[in-house]
């Protein structure tokens, strides 16, 4: 029980404050509107820092399904704990995404564009090419989770000493890779706010692109997989 409430408020605070500052950033009338994507960057990268400081001693700070199941693959987490991690992952992501729509409801309201709304939950290609934008989520989590490994080891969880070096990475991977897709590198920091996309009573919202959906679920997993066994190959 400790390890699910670590995941879901780690996952929880890093959707706040992710999907936070894209709202900030895309919708109208924010006292942040139209800052940029090095903003966005930042808030991330924040959001990872913040989320992997709370969780760390509770339960390892994964936060990601990708992390989870690639901490399993090399017998670092037991297998029969996998499906509580990811749970709890969906079930923060799905509240931190509700936290952020309560907060920034109004400027949902401002806001006509049903795109701009949907980016401030889940992410989408700027050029709409299934195998490229697969691939971009593969490298993307290729790096991440590379480096993850590369932070904890050789322990088998991240501690909070780890929040900021693991918050940089997610820097870097956004200003450097993030720009084809978003960078969701993720599952569920992409799929549990898209549930609430299609959820909740949000004026004017358009499709919440179940189309597209697939990509940031089996890139990162991919991804994180490939850092598995390259990260074996090399230690």
């Amino acid at each position: 029980m400790t390890a699910f409430l670590g995941e879901l408020t780690g996952t929880a605070l890093l959707i706040i404050l992710g999907n936070g500052v894209v709202a900030n950033v895309v919708l109208n009338k924010t006292k942040g509107n139209n800052s940029g994507w090095i903003v966005i960057a930042f808030g991330w990268a924040i959001g990872v820092f913040v989320g992997v400081f709370v969780s760390a001693e509770s339960s390892g700070a994964h936060l990601n399904p990708a992390v989870t199941i690639a901490f399993a693959v090399l017998g670092k987490l037991p297998w029969n704990v996998v499906a509580t991690y990811i749970l709890a992952q969906m079930l923060g992501a799905m509240l931190g995404a509700t936290i952020v729509w309560l907060s920034y409801r109004e400027h949902f309201n401002e806001t006509h564009d049903a795109a701009l709304q949907l980016a401030v939950f889940s992410t989408g290609p700027q050029i709409r090419n299934y195998f490229q934008n697969l691939i971009s989520e593969i490298i993307g989590t290729l790096v991440l989770v590379s480096g993850v490994l590369h932070i904890a080891a050789p322990a088998s969880s991240l501690g909070a000493v780890n929040a900021l070096p693991v918050a940089l990475l997610v820097l870097g991977i956004g200003l450097s890779l993030g720009g084809p897709t978003g960078y969701a590198i993720n599952p569920a920091r992409d799929l549990g706010p898209r549930i609430m996309h299609f959820l909740l009573p949000i004026k004017g919202k358009g499709s919440s692109d179940w189309a597209y959906s697939w990509i940031p679920i089996i890139g990162p997993i991919i991804g994180g997989l490939l850092a598995v066994a390259i990260f074996y190959c090399i230690n």
